[in-house]
């Protein structure tokens, strides 16, 4: 290996939610890594996320798409590139259902371009690296969409069988078998986190909570899908940045990690409980945030419950989530309200 202070990880995607608050959580925390972020800036990519590294000495921007692979081969080599941690992914499952081409394009074909030039910038043959690049990682960031729907029991674990059912997660489920194939065929270092729903600072507009929070401030309706019942395990986003630095560097090779909240909600509740900290926070003349709340025709194909049973990346590599769902959120209207009102 070369000197560690040398040592660059490639995260694709960094302009994102999670990137974005991943790679000043990852700067501060290993002096020895410099990062290079690759990002296209499509619609949910924002600099402005990253306003407090962007000067920093260890953190270097390229603004480019990893599905084209010229561009990610110079990458590999001019910053010689010995770890990806790879977030970069069309996320939004209601963009997937109107337009699921590009989806295919970024999360499958992109996600095969990055681990096909990792393996030949840092492999001789399979199962053999080169000297210099032993224990280069490549590090896919998934999600337990691509597990299906549940019903109104039982936990999502590793070993869940695999049932997408948006364009969305069949393109997150397609690129996880891509990266698992790279490992049993080539004999690569991989890892895959399958996470459970994000919520907290930076996440793009469109997204249930910052949608709930804009128009709660702007006096529209709120909109919530169907019944409201719909449940997802909700996990602040840096509990999950924690179980990415731990998976990247203390997994085992070629497994999969559950990273999960145990923070069941409904999106009613969800609803419910950020109005009442915006009438404590933000009160309204004579009557509450509550009252805008509607409800919409449900998504197409809109999976009922999803949550995760995080118990393996506990045990095995010590993990816990530090925010409940209720101490989270606090955190997040806060720091919407600084965006959208101040």
């Amino acid at each position: 290996m070369s000197n560690p202070t040398t040592k660059t990880i490639l995260v694709t995607g960094g302009a994102g939610f999670i990137g974005s608050n991943f790679l000043p959580y990852f700067l501060e925390k290993y002096p020895h890594y410099k990062l290079v972020n690759l990002d296209l800036l499509t619609y949910a990519g924002n600099l402005e996320n990253l306003k407090e590294v962007e000067d920093h000495p260890r953190y270097q921007f390229v603004q480019g798409d990893i599905c084209d692979r010229e561009l990610v081969e110079k990458v590999f080599v001019e910053y010689d590139i010995r770890g990806v941690i790879h977030f970069a992914a069309e996320s939004h499952v209601d963009n997937s259902i109107k337009n699921p081409g590009v989806f295919i394009e970024t999360n499958v074909n992109g996600t095969f371009t990055l681990i096909d030039v990792a393996y030949k910038k840092w492999m001789e043959r399979p199962f053999v690296y080169k000297d210099a690049y032993r224990g280069c990682r490549f590090h896919h960031i998934s999600t337990d969409e691509v597990y299906g729907s549940l019903g109104k029991t039982g936990f999502f674990t590793e070993t869940t069988p695999y049932a997408p059912n948006s364009p969305y997660s069949a393109s997150k489920a397609s690129s996880d078998m891509i990266v698992r194939s790279y490992h049993h065929t080539y004999g690569m270092d991989t890892v895959i986190t399958n996470c459970s729903n994000n919520y907290g600072p930076k996440q793009h507009d469109e997204k249930l909570i910052p949608t709930i929070i804009r128009n709660a401030l702007s006096g529209n309706t709120i909109p919530i899908y169907g019944d409201g019942n719909n449940i997802r395990d909700w996990l602040y986003v840096l509990d999950h940045c924690k179980g990415i630095d731990l998976a990247y560097h203390k997994g085992s090779s070629g497994e999969v990690y559950n990273i999960g909240g145990k923070n069941e909600r409904t999106n009613n509740y969800i609803a419910q409980q950020v109005c009442s900290i915006l009438d404590e926070l933000r009160p309204k003349e004579n009557s509450s945030y509550r009252e805008q709340i509607t409800y919409v025709e449900d998504r197409a194909g809109h999976d009922r419950r999803y949550a995760i049973d995080a118990t393996k990346i506990e045990r095995e590599l010590g993990w816990k989530a530090e925010e409940n769902f209720e101490s989270g959120i606090v955190k997040t209207v806060q720091w919407y309200l600084g965006r959208y009102h101040d």
